[in-house]
């Protein structure tokens, strides 16, 4: 697995490994086969690379009894820099809770405890930024605020992996996926290139165009599908010939003297794909 610059979302079950893997690439537990490296760097014992990660746990690994910015500031000053008490203002800023620092953490939402966590990662300006379930607890503004930044910090070119069991929250900020299961790295890339390459699954497509039902007719004499039926919202086809049905289609319908208004897959969402993958492992 390689994880370049951008945002990554990892995905996978409970008890796939999401949390494990992320500690791995953070330093904090030594693989039991294989190596993790940062820039051809090994992590593992390898104290100046902590300097270029943040990682945000799932857990609550937080002092209670701390203000927000106390926290916040101690983790700057853990790592020596220059200036703590601008980098926890800066960082503090990033994730809107500036206003709340001088609370202490036991007061806040879960939501509240999550952004000063991820202020704590973020205060020494890391490149790579590993996230564990980061919008859990957070109320749909936050999630949004948070959204945003992961998005940005990615175009500003860090490399982040975030883990998340919403696929909605994967499918709206990483460019890429991972996908575990069961500890095994199962699929990588974009979720749509990755369902075009399961060639064990037909693709499910709804065709809406000025003549239904002769298009299906059409289309039942081709071997590029393998079921083809006429709905109410048009007609689905079942296709087991990815590129052939692509290239058919338009010609099909300029012969036909048919006006194609709508081709889209009804299985290319993120959720479809998460769920051929996860079933695939299970037989």
């Amino acid at each position: 697995m390689t994880i370049g610059p951008g945002v990554t979302g990892l995905l996978g079950p409970n008890g796939a490994g999401k949390s494990t893997l992320l500690h791995m690439m953070a330093g904090f537990l030594a693989p039991s086969n294989g190596t993790a490296t940062l820039d051809g760097r090994r992590i593992w014992h390898n104290h100046e690379i902590y300097r270029q990660i943040g990682l945000v746990p799932e857990k609550e690994a937080v002092y209670g009894f701390l203000t927000g910015w106390q926290f916040v500031l101690s983790s700057a000053r853990l790592h020596g820099l220059p200036s703590p008490a601008d980098a926890a203002r800066r960082a503090l800023d990033l994730v809107e809770m500036t206003d709340a620092s001088g609370r202490r953490i036991e007061t806040y939402s879960k939501g509240m405890r999550q952004r000063v966590k991820v202020a704590a990662a973020l205060v020494h300006d890391p490149q790579v930024l590993l996230l564990d379930e980061p919008f859990n607890g957070m109320d749909p503004r936050q999630r949004l605020h948070l959204m945003d930044l992961v998005r940005r910090m990615g175009e500003e070119g860090r490399t982040i992996l975030f883990s998340s069991h919403i696929l909605e929250e994967v499918e709206r900020v990483a460019h890429h996926i991972e996908v575990l299961v069961a500890g095994r790295h199962a699929a990588s890339g974009d979720y749509r290139e990755i369902r075009r390459r399961m060639a064990d699954r037909p693709h499910l497509f709804r065709v809406r165009s000025s003549d239904d039902r002769r298009l299906a007719a059409a289309l039942i004499g081709d071997p590029s599908s393998s079921a083809v039926s006429l709905t109410e919202q048009g007609v689905e086809v079942q296709v087991t010939d990815y590129a052939r049905f692509t290239a058919l289609l338009p010609r099909m319908a300029r012969d036909l003297a048919v006006h194609l208004w709508q081709v889209s897959p009804t299985d290319e969402d993120l959720e479809s794909v998460f769920s051929y993958l996860i079933s695939g492992s299970s037989r």
